[in-house]
């Protein structure tokens, strides 16, 4: 199964972290070179990658069902527990518990409804109750009390308008209020109130969105927000201090016209401000940014190079990341503070073999 539409990687080296020190060592490679895949923190401190297109071309086998444990205190990948179906392009969270629940994206025919969840101390995972729709290219939010908010995406080439949420009280996924628009290739950032902005996205065939809408969990509505500085999607988005960084992305020309612009919406007057621009375009980096101590944020994706944003300047600081330019692999902050990337492909849409650990500071 062919994801080219959603995800594009040559053999990876060890590059310089962005900064030097600290006792964990240069990640070995992983045993599966992936893309579009999942990277989920354990409370353990390791990180469980999941799932992901496994073939050059983005092309979803057999391995997609595979998944890796990586360990900080070795720098090593060791085999995980198999998923019960490949996939990618699907969605991954920790639970409150501890557990780890996997669902959506492709399988190796179609969109899938299905899910599963993997216990600490467990072999294997089990299936839990399917999503309410098949859908790939969506968000997955944890909130604050716990359930995961799943929006947007497409199924069968369709954009989607609704959202699902799953509950972890009653282990399946319950119905909640749709989008004014439908939209894939989006971001959705948890606001410091439990609210949900849902920024950016796109329909195949009639355009990219500048968009905004606001998801409630006391209503379980979306509400319109102030649109976006630039059209964008394939975009990324996160958290910082004083409200929501987004980042990268492109408009209908795709590779084309990536953009180097970011924008800051600001929670307290509830609209957008211009900051940065980042080092050069990015794009396909939605999984690849993660907020620093301090209100920060690393860009690792999409470009040669990681750029840090200053929150007290609204600037991005370039630095060393991983000397190729990756679309869809992952960022995962580690407790040392140290940022675990893995995977991606590159322009050639050749996948990445190998993991890279950046300091940031």
């Amino acid at each position: 199964m062919k994801l080219a539409a959603i995800v594009l990687a040559v053999p990876a080296l060890a590059v310089p972290a962005l900064a030097a020190g600290g006792a964990a060592p240069s990640p070995e490679a992983p045993q599966v070179p992936r893309a579009a895949h999942t990277a989920t923190l354990l409370g353990s401190g390791e990180v469980l990658i999941s799932g992901g297109c496994t073939v050059d071309s983005c092309e979803l086998d057999e391995r997609g069902a595979s998944t890796e444990v990586y360990d900080p205190a070795t720098g090593r990948f060791r085999p995980g527990p198999a998923l019960l179906r490949p996939r990618v392009g699907h969605g991954a969270v920790r639970l409150a518990d501890g557990s780890v629940l996997v669902f959506g994206g492709w399988d190796l025919s179609s969109q899938t409804t299905s899910a599963e969840r993997w216990r600490p101390g467990t072999a294997q995972f089990e299936p839990v109750a399917p999503m309410r729709t098949a859908r790939g290219g969506f968000t997955a939010t944890k909130l604050l009390d716990g359930r995961v908010l799943v929006v947007g995406g497409s199924t069968s080439g369709r954009a989607l308008r609704s959202a699902e949420l799953y509950d972890p009280a009653v282990e399946r996924f319950v119905a909640t209020g749709s989008m004014r628009l439908a939209r894939s290739a989006h971001t959705a950032t948890l606001l410091p109130d439990g609210r949900v902005l849902v920024a950016g996205g796109g329909v195949e065939g009639q355009g990219v969105f500048g968009s905004v809408e606001i998801w409630s969990p006391r209503t379980g509505r979306f509400t319109p927000a102030a649109p976006l500085l630039e059209r964008r999607h394939k975009h990324a988005a996160v958290a910082v201090r004083g409200g929501v960084l987004v980042v990268g992305g492109s408009d209908e020309r795709d590779f084309a016209g990536r953009r180097s612009s970011a924008e800051l919406y600001l929670t307290a007057s509830r609209r957008w401000v211009r900051v940065g621009p980042l080092s050069g375009p990015r794009f396909k980096l939605g999984d690849a940014v993660v907020a620093l101590p301090g209100g920060g944020a690393l860009v690792a994706g999409g470009g040669r190079g990681a750029d840090r944003y200053d929150p007290a300047a609204r600037r991005f600081r370039p630095g060393t990341g991983t000397g190729q330019v990756l679309s869809f692999a992952t960022a995962t902050r580690l407790r040392d503070g140290a940022v675990l990337v893995v995977g991606g492909y590159d322009d050639r849409i050749a996948l990445a073999r190998g993991a890279w650990l950046l300091r940031p500071r």
